[in-house]
């Protein structure tokens, strides 16, 4: 497998430079586990016996984002030769991370090492990483000159036969492997719900046993890796090894208690006869592409989280009644803002997630709507997000996809001049009619935005002409002008 990217350039002339001054130099961790696995690798680190302080002495530009660490940023320009998918050739300035081989010490955060012994052993090094499939070293000069990443991996934890058995396990001990840092608990579970591995069972059992301490680690980070498992493949898996990893009392009740609420939450078997609520969310879950984006993602995860708050069962004296969720869009809206705020999400995500879990429901109206109501609608920030949720969420239910090919010719025949035209009026337009500034300036200006939109108005004359047919001018001496 040749590589030829910008990052493996980079990389590559780092470790060459490290070994030319007498230092060992290696690629290190998911770089070489995917180059094991036939993957492409995004980016590639190094891993050197060379002190922080010679790494900056042997490049120009350098940054010493964790010296204590041991950690270096080596910024180089370098030339990316055109290939398939992101490939698209050039120069590009990439920035490497060089790490100094360590020991650490003792964790009490619960996040870094409180102080690291810098080594000149690459096995110390190995066996400090969280995971063995991502422990592996390999030799980059042996790798460029054959192309063989097997005959050039170091592995002094057998991460290769973990690849090869799909196993996710520990480095050593996993309870002491989590104590230096909880998020790796959430890492496993990403790592095996992309990868389609399994956990191994003493792993499995210390994420268990820990799960409540992942409360130690900052909703931040908490938040980018469930961010990661919902789009980076294998969504459903994860959020089930999640539950499963201590069920009640595991993970997904630590972080997210709401989604463990959707358990067992039936649902009309005419509308979903795919099961419970969770069931159906599993499902949308599984249809999320990877690479997806995060809104996308979090909206599938939320769209239905208002349903266990206000599940009604069937009226047993009315014949043929059926389980209602009034409200659940409603009550969804405020439990996503809970948990976003929670998990201290930008302003900007937020409204675009919450937006998605306030209108998933309205497609069911989309056949009904007046041309205006529906052209605003289809002008919705991201609209087509709103468009792969619904047809994720019809998909996963009773499969009828006829309002989702309505909405997507709607939205795709409809130029975006048409569905937000200039306004034929505006607020200076209503003072210049004899109409004083009031709070029923918006419902006027709605009107008229009704009828442009609707087509009954093309003109700002026949706007005006429609306002004041619905709100007359009060008189200049009366109170409402004062």
């Amino acid at each position: 497998m040749t590589i030829k990217t910008a990052s493996y350039t980079s990389a590559l002339t780092v470790a060459r430079t490290l070994r030319e001054a007498g230092h060992q130099a290696f690629f290190a961790g998911g770089c070489v586990r995917d180059l094991l696995l036939g993957l492409t690798p995004k980016d590639f680190d190094v891993a050197t016996s060379a002190r922080p302080e010679e790494i900056v002495a042997l490049f120009p530009k350098t940054f010493t984002v964790g010296a204590h660490f041991g950690v270096v940023l080596v910024r180089q320009t370098v030339e990316e030769e055109p290939g398939d998918g992101d490939q698209r050739g050039g120069e590009y300035e990439i920035a490497t991370e060089v790490a100094t081989f360590r020991n650490d010490g003792a964790y009490s955060d619960g996040r870094r090492p409180d102080d690291v012994r810098f080594s000149n052993l690459p096995t110390e090094d190995a066996l400090r990483r969280d995971f063995t499939i991502n422990g592996m070293l390999l030799d980059p000069v042996a790798y460029d000159a054959t192309g063989d990443a097997e005959a050039a991996t170091l592995d002094f934890v057998h991460g290769r036969e973990d690849l090869a058995r799909g196993v996710i396990r520990a480095i050593g001990d996993p309870a002491l492997r989590f104590a230096e840092d909880k998020l790796r608990m959430l890492r496993a579970v990403r790592f095996a719900a992309r990868l389609n591995f399994q956990i191994d069972p003493a792993t499995t059992a210390a994420i268990r046993r820990h799960a409540a301490e992942i409360h130690q680690v900052s909703p931040e980070r908490n938040r980018d890796e469930l961010t990661r498992i919902l789009t980076e493949g294998g969504a459903r898996r994860g959020f089930e090894l999640l539950y499963e990893a201590g069920r009640e009392a595991g993970l997904l009740a630590q972080i997210l208690p709401e989604v463990v609420r959707l358990r067992g939450v039936a649902q009309p078997s005419e509308f979903h006869p795919e099961g419970d609520v969770w069931t159906h969310t599993m499902l949308l879950l599984e249809k999320l592409p990877a690479g997806c984006s995060a809104t996308l993602a979090w909206g599938a995860l939320l769209h239905d989280i208002g349903k266990p708050a206000t599940y009604q069962p069937p009226d047993p004296v009315v014949p043929g009644d059926r389980i209602r969720f009034n409200g659940h869009v409603e009550a969804g809206v405020r439990i996503a803002e809970a948990v976003l705020d929670r998990l201290r999400f930008s302003n900007q995500e937020k409204t675009q997630i919450v937006a998605l879990v306030k209108n998933h429901m309205r497609f069911g109206d989309i056949l009904q709507m007046r041309a205006s109501t529906l052209k605003r609608f289809l002008r919705l920030p991201h609209f087509d997000e709103h468009l792969t949720l619904h047809r994720l969420d019809a998909s996963s239910a009773h499969g009828d996809l006829s309002l989702y090919e309505f909405a997507r010719e709607q939205y795709e025949a409809e130029p975006a001049e048409d569905k937000r035209p200039a306004s034929l009026v505006t607020g200076r337009d209503l003072i210049a009619a004899g109409y004083r500034p009031s709070p029923q300036f918006k419902a006027m200006l709605a009107l008229a935005e009704d009828a442009q939109l609707e087509g009954a108005a093309t003109t700002r004359e026949q706007a005006l002409a429609l306002v004041r047919f619905h709100f007359a001018l009060a008189p200049a001496n009366s109170r409402a002008a004062q």
